[in-house]
């Protein structure tokens, strides 16, 4: 009895054994030629290795358009990059200085194609002069662009303040030294801020008819240093006569630029002898 109990527990077990051995789902080779198994997939009648190589297609086709854009971005920011020097800079000598300076604040391409020394110094060479095409300023032609545009203001101010015969404004245009010197178009030297300051009270007193007197300034050229600057230009009180040269010194000096010399010479024609204008 415990013998035929013993081969028919023995005989379960292998029954057993055989049943879940053929229960085993058989391997199949993976098509991409991996060692990884795809029992899952078949388990699912074939859905997991469909579901997969969708996920993967997905993958693969979201990573090419990812490429796509940031090859198209590159291409895009790398534009000015592309073009040949010459003409970027030609492109760039078209606009004026605060829409250069705006342009420099869009993108990092658009900053360093603005930021080109070659295009401000063809933008100095269009809205000054040609006469500095050999200078090489220390910090770059966008900042001595800067600087002369800064000085040529200043000039500007200059002949402001005589049209409105303001002695404050001229007084606190002059440095306060004893160095200055100024030359009125009369050929009258006066040296020294007091004697300097005296003149033009003196100018500005000077019966013209009630009236403030009108002229034209015209080839204005600039040249600045660290702390000096030098102004030359002509000075037209009546556009049939000819002109006063005119040049102006100016000396930065405690944050900020002042005059320290002017100097005015009528340049008179052959046989004229005409009395000069004192505001000149």
């Amino acid at each position: 009895m415990d013998l035929f109990l013993a081969a028919g527990a023995t005989a379960v077990c292998l029954i057993a054994a055989i049943f879940a051995f053929r229960s085993i789902p058989e391997k199949k080779s993976n098509p991409c030629g991996c060692a990884c198994s795809c029992c899952g997939a078949e388990a699912g009648g074939g859905g997991g290795r469909g579901s997969m190589a969708k996920a993967n297609g997905e993958v693969a086709g979201k990573g090419k358009e990812k490429e796509a854009v940031v090859a198209d971005r590159q291409v895009g920011g790398s534009m000015m990059e592309q073009l040949v020097p010459e003409i970027t800079t030609h492109a760039l000598s078209y606009l004026d200085y605060p829409s250069l300076c705006r342009l420099s604040m869009t993108n990092s391409s658009m900053r360093r194609a603005a930021n080109d020394d070659n295009a401000w110094k063809a933008l100095y060479h269009k809205d000054f002069t040609v006469e500095q095409d050999s200078v090489t300023p220390p910090n770059g032609w966008k900042s001595y662009y800067a600087a002369t545009k800064a000085i040529v203001n200043l000039n500007s101010e200059f002949y402001n303040i005589i049209r409105e015969r303001s002695l404050a404004a001229m007084s606190r245009f002059w440095l306060q030294a004893d160095y200055v010197k100024c030359v009125h178009a009369s050929g009258e030297l006066f040296s020294g801020y007091t004697a300097v300051i005296h003149s033009w009270s003196l100018a500005f007193n000077w019966d013209h008819g009630g009236q403030g007197i009108a002229f034209q300034i015209r080839d204005v050229r600039a040249r600045v240093l660290s702390d000096m600057a030098w102004v030359t230009m002509k000075a037209y009180v009546d556009i049939d006569s000819g002109p006063f040269h005119v040049t102006n010194i100016y000396e930065f000096h405690n944050g900020r630029w002042y005059m320290v010399h002017h100097h005015s010479s009528v340049m008179l024609g052959e046989g004229d002898l005409g009395l000069p204008n004192v505001f000149i």
